[in-house]
């Protein structure tokens, strides 16, 4: 087998490891911390369904993570820690383009 093929090959392995959650030696990915998504909620004054609706999340979604059934990953959680930190902002951005 050449060189490039056993490249492309460990690339492969080492992306379904990644993919099942598992330690890849040497690559970094970024993973935001952890969200309290009870109170994110009510930074913004929304109920649960209109704070879906407005910020894009399934109303399932956001009932499995508050009961903790599922946790937010990748870009739900990081919209999540933006929308906990400056709700008026993210409000004011999503009014600007709507």
């Amino acid at each position: 087998m050449t060189k490039f093929g056993e490249r492309l090959i460990k690339s492969a392995e080492e992306t379904l490891s990644h993919a099942r959650g598992e330690h890849v030696p040497g690559m970094r990915v970024h993973t935001p911390p952890p969200v309290d998504v009870r109170a994110v909620p009510r930074k913004t004054g929304l109920s649960q369904a209109k704070f879906a609706a407005k910020f894009g999340f399934s109303p399932g979604a956001g009932r499995n993570w508050e009961q903790g059934r599922r946790t937010p990953e990748g870009p739900a959680r990081t919209l999540l820690l933006v929308i906990g930190r400056w709700p008026e902002v993210v409000l004011e951005a999503l009014n600007d383009t709507a």
